[in-house]
């Protein structure tokens, strides 16, 4: 059975990059939030295996996106997606309960290396 992926970004077009990589390699994209806010309750209405997580969104950023699914769900895997220089952020998003990260832009190989670790 097909991994099922979220993939939250504010950016449609970066939504529409990982889930061209994703489905072309087999995961199932089951859902799509372009805020915090909506990560969570798509989260919690799609249960996915993996949630691909952008970090600097409106209403709610990623790094408290990932706080609130983990309260939903403490063993929600979750890949977060980064711009250059962010590292700050990515140290905190990993304390957060994320499993990994990719930066922008992004590369298919680096994609599919992080999600295959996260749902390892």
């Amino acid at each position: 059975m097909a991994v099922r992926v979220l993939v939250v970004d504010d950016a449609a077009f970066m939504r529409m990059m990982v889930k061209d990589i994703l489905t072309k390699n087999g995961y199932e994209v089951v859902g799509e939030a372009e805020n915090g806010m909506k990560a969570v309750e798509k989260y919690n209405e799609l249960r996915p295996d993996l949630t691909t997580m952008d970090i600097t969104m409106p209403e709610m950023d990623g790094i408290s996106a990932v706080k609130a699914i983990r309260k939903i769900d403490p063993n929600a895997k979750v890949v977060m997606c980064s711009a250059m220089g962010q590292q700050a952020m990515v140290i905190e998003a990993i304390q957060a309960g994320a499993r990994d990260f990719i930066v922008k832009p992004f590369q298919a190989d680096r994609v599919l290396e992080a999600v295959r670790k996260a749902v390892g």
